[in-house]
């Protein structure tokens, strides 16, 4: 396979293996168990096949704080859904993250024009302390509903632990939003308080929320208090139509309550995520503390290799379970590094200059900023010093092999690339980096400690070298507890073991390799079938990318007679132009480098290409749309307006 013996170089090893956690934590497994484990592949067979001993060692070896221990680590590793996990266990999640009371460093902001920010994790202790205190004296208990509509900032970390610590459940959306989106998911989880800035910047301008924030609580007879943090200094606070209070005012700073983490059960809910809804009404997925808290313990410790003295970036937002995976790392006692504008502003090296500035070791991103940096030539190694970054993380959709290129060409050579892939369902990943293990163009470096991770062929078999679905045939901690207002759990049911059986089906078309590597090629509902054979978008990606010519692109398959074809549309670089040569370029170096089946029936230019606001490209929509379908959802998206371009097409009609 071309694409294989391509991909197969190795672009960086481990200097020092035996200096990592992981390597700490095998040699705690050896004398803890009687194991003899050396690898990483020894150790991941164990942790799957022996997965009750494995969790235990992750709960002993990462120092989970709780006051009451467990009876039994799972009752069936084969129950899905339905495996209880530490049955008996008492904790709490914000405990954990609020371990540290020093002097160090806990979160740095940086917003557009803003200087940076910084809190000591003794400052954040207090500042959850004394909200913890008022949400309790506004009568806020557990089990109830928070929600922020906040940018990525310290108070929304803040109001999260604030609202853990005493068992109540956090649930947020980013201010991008519009009105529909934040209602679609809110009214489902009627909550008690909500908590919003007053606006936010972007790109160099502001945006007040007033309107936005007038609209949602029109339609949220639920919420009993409105909290705003006046992040923007001259937006009239008298605009917003219902009562509401400034964060300041709603704190008291001389008169509060010392902080009690109320212990619960290591199944009590703690976030409500939200699926990304562009085919209805989003899901509302509800995660466990214990389940959260222990599996990120395990991805950044273990495969982030994460410590205290590192300063952790993940460029996201509060709406992307990304923000809640980078809050962890407190737990670990890092610093962690927030970011919220745009990150091109006020140029396309703005980022990499924060890294640079605030000593960033682990740049978290997404494979989309990664692309987009390469197109405008950005060059980190020439201009800034990223001597501390030592690993850069991407998430959001595939990384193409052009993209790790790129990024030891002209932004480090000596960096621990992982390409990372999961999602909101998990809380976290199926795929990750690793600290003992080289980095090969093209791949995801490992399935994650604890997850059976295999690729079924259409017989329900696994073969490595061979594509398929992405299953996980044994529980983890982090699975979803349940979905919102789904009595019976048939939507849970549905959304992961319809397909197989007590086996999680994940959506995702993926290869794993002989030495364990993974190529993920996309989702495998918008795997594209001409001829019967199975191909993934990513395949494509791959090769249009590499165009100096295209932007951007999409790929999806169109019902046609009774098979179906292949359209490409391409958005064009600037000052550049569709003809027959580029066409014709294009359709035979994807049929150079992957097969004559994936060759388009068409491309066609299109002017913009439709994204989540999570940064992932919406295929199935834009299917719909060519087959006269109605898109219901459109709130999910970045660009929605950039839909109507796919609609009535005419070089679709033959």
């Amino acid at each position: 396979n071309y694409f294989l013996q391509k991909m197969s170089k190795i672009l960086w090893k481990p200097r020092s293996v035996r200096s990592t956690n992981i390597h700490k934590f095998i040699n705690y497994v050896n004398k803890a168990k009687g194991t003899t484990f050396v690898s990483y592949d020894e150790l991941y067979e164990w942790s799957i096949n022996y997965a009750a001993d494995f969790w235990s060692s992750i709960w002993s070896f990462s120092k989970i704080i709780y006051s009451k221990d467990y009876v039994e680590v799972v009752n069936d590793i084969k129950k899905m859904p339905g495996a209880k996990w530490f049955r008996g266990s008492r904790l709490n999640f914000s405990e954990n993250l609020l371990r540290y009371k020093d002097d160090q460093i806990a979160i740095q902001f940086k917003g557009e024009n803003l200087s940076v920010r910084s809190l000591t994790y003794k400052e954040l202790y207090q500042e959850v302390e004394v909200l913890a205190s008022a949400f309790k004296k506004n009568g806020l208990k557990k089990g109830d509903r928070v929600v922020g509509f906040l940018p990525n900032i310290p108070e929304t970390i803040i109001a999260m632990l604030a609202t853990a610590s005493i068992g109540a459940i956090w649930s947020s959306c980013s201010p991008d939003f519009g009105i529909k989106g934040v209602l679609d998911r809110f009214k489902q989880i009627k909550p008690k308080l909500l908590i919003s800035a007053n606006g936010y910047h972007y790109n160099g301008k502001v945006f007040d929320l007033t309107n936005k924030l007038n609209g949602i609580l029109d339609n949220l007879p639920s919420i009993e208090e409105v909290v705003i943090v006046p992040f923007i200094d001259d937006i009239s606070k008298a605009s917003i139509k219902k009562e509401t209070c400034y964060y300041d005012d709603f704190i008291d700073r001389k008169d509060f309550d010392s902080l009690v983490f109320e212990q619960l059960p290591f199944d009590h809910p703690l976030y409500i995520m939200y699926s990304s809804g562009t085919t209805g009404l989003p899901k509302s997925i509800v995660h466990s503390a214990g389940g959260t808290l222990i599996q990120h313990l395990k991805e950044l410790m273990l495969h982030v290799d994460l410590d205290r003295k590192d300063s952790i970036f993940y460029f996201t937002t509060c709406g992307w379970m990304m923000w809640n995976w980078l809050v962890s790392s407190l737990a670990v006692g890092s610093t962690i590094v927030l970011y919220d504008g745009s990150p091109f502003y006020p140029n396309s090296s703005s980022l990499w200059k924060l890294a640079e500035d605030l000593n960033i070791t682990v740049f978290g991103t997404s494979a989309k900023f990664i692309a987009a940096c390469q197109e405008a030539e950005v060059k980190p190694k020439q201009n800034q010093n990223l001597n501390k970054m030592r690993a850069i993380l991407s998430t959001g959709s595939p990384l193409v092999e052009e993209n790790y290129d790129y990024i030891y060409n002209d932004v480090k050579n000596d960096v621990m690339l992982s390409s990372i892939s999961g999602g909101t369902d998990l809380i976290s990943c199926f795929a990750l980096g690793n600290p003992m293990l080289p980095v090969y163009r093209g791949e995801i470096q490992c399935r994650g400690l604890g997850m059976a991770v295999e690729s079924y062929d259409i017989n329900g078999k696994f073969h490595f070298n061979q594509k398929g679905e992405l299953v996980c045939k044994i529980a983890f901690p982090s699975m979803p507890i349940y979905f919102w207002n789904d009595e019976n759990g048939q939507k849970y049911y549905q959304a992961y073991f319809s397909t197989y059986p007590e086996i999680w089906h994940h959506g995702d078309y993926i290869l794993i390799n002989n030495h364990g590597g993974i190529i993920i090629y996309g989702r495998s509902d918008a795997t594209l079938n001409p001829g019967g054979v199975r191909i993934g978008t990513a395949e494509i990606y791959r090769v249009v990318d590499n165009f100096s010519e295209v932007s951007d692109s999409l790929v999806v398959g169109q019902e046609w007679g009774e098979d179906e074809r292949i359209i490409l549309f391409i958005k064009l670089a600037p000052n550049k132009t569709l003809n027959d040569k580029l066409i014709n370029k294009i359709k035979s170096t994807i049929k150079k480098s992957c097969s004559p089946r994936h060759v388009p029936a068409k491309i066609l230019m299109i002017d913009d290409i439709p994204y989540t606001i999570s940064g992932k490209k919406v295929e199935i929509a834009v299917k719909k749309i060519i087959k006269g379908e109605k898109v219901k959802n459109k709130d999910a998206l970045a660009n929605p307006q950039s839909l109507e371009l796919y609609r009535d097409i005419k070089e679709l009609q033959n």
